[in-house]
């Protein structure tokens, strides 16, 4: 018989007192300022933002247990129209070429610091337990809406796996191209080593356009000929294994009774309800366990971090 997985001892970063008390300065320091860009820009400001940043960690985290839950609501309050954030629509011409075939050759790649990495399909993962929850997005751009979304709890995908005793980061890496990076073959090669399985590195570029069904994506038309832009730098982002082990942190595959659409993510996207928006990855192809956040972009956590959103976005 095989033994079941361990779930690993959870490491919980906890500010001391002095460093809540200092944030807590650096704040009042900041609203005095009024939100100077200047300010922000400084390495003074940048100490204070991540002060703030470490404060909200320290509060979240002592108010709530690590189980503590997200607000759900009845399907009555269930939004007409869950609007998209981010990107709705992958340039990537490998992306589109899944999204042709309804993701019927889509795998999630799970490894890292895993004794077990797993390269599973949408089957596999509906085949897992599941977990509905009807929560509230709250977008850093300032609106909101409440969903009905279903998936894996993302545990039970990292249970299968089984992580080492040194795992304490999970990382997402997305299917969507944000921007291009030129750089040399060398550094090209490198970044395909974090890029999802399978995903071209010569995406097709294409405009972002609004696309409400998963069929959408095979109309856009593509163009053979165009020539390389660069290395793709595609969306990534990191929760910790506090996060990770939520129980209503899941990777969802359906979205109000129905497939995930593309501009929603199709066909896998993280909900970590406890977190800002930006922090739901869509588009999600692999799932890296790491020790640590060096070496992901520019060590910062995700794609938005490392421009200067904070790795930490409780609500």
């Amino acid at each position: 018989m095989t033994p079941c997985p361990v779930r690993p001892r959870l490491q919980i970063r906890r500010p001391h007192r002095r460093g809540f008390l200092t944030a807590a300065a650096g704040l009042l320091g900041v609203s005095a300022l009024g939100g100077c860009d200047r300010f922000a820009a400084s390495p003074t400001g940048q100490r204070a933002l991540k002060a703030g940043e470490n404060a909200n960690l320290f509060v979240q985290r002592l108010l709530l247990t690590p189980a503590s839950l997200a607000k759900e609501f009845p399907d009555s309050e269930i939004s007409p129209w869950f609007k998209p954030n981010g990107t709705i629509e992958p340039p990537d011409r490998a992306y589109k070429a899944l999204a042709a075939k309804g993701f019927e050759g889509f795998k999630l790649r799970v490894d890292g610091l895993v004794e077990r990495p797993q390269d599973l399909s949408l089957s596999d993962l509906r085949a897992l337990p599941a977990r509905t929850q009807t929560t509230r997005h709250d977008c850093v751009e300032g609106w909101s809406a409440i969903g009905k979304w279903t998936g894996v709890p993302l545990s039970e995908v990292l249970q299968g796996a089984g992580l080492k005793p040194n795992a304490r980061y999970i990382v997402f890496h997305c299917a969507d191209t944000m921007e291009y990076a030129a750089g040399s073959d060398d550094e090209a090669a490198e970044t395909e080593k974090t890029a999802a399985p399978g995903m071209e590195s010569r995406p097709e570029g294409a405009e972002n356009q609004a696309s409400d069904s998963q069929s959408a994506a095979a109309e856009v038309p593509t163009d053979e000929g165009e020539e390389a832009q660069g290395t793709p730098v595609r969306y990534y982002e990191s929760i910790d294994l506090t996060d990770a082990y939520h129980p209503q942190t899941i990777l969802a595959y359906d979205l109000n009774g129905q497939a995930l659409p593309v501009s929603n993510g199709a066909p896998l996207r993280l909900r970590v309800e406890r977190q800002l928006g930006y922090k739901q990855a869509k588009y999600v192809m692999r799932i890296e366990v790491t020790e640590g956040l060096k070496g992901i972009g520019d060590g910062n956590g995700g794609y938005w971090e490392d421009r200067g959103y904070e790795w930490y976005a409780g609500i």
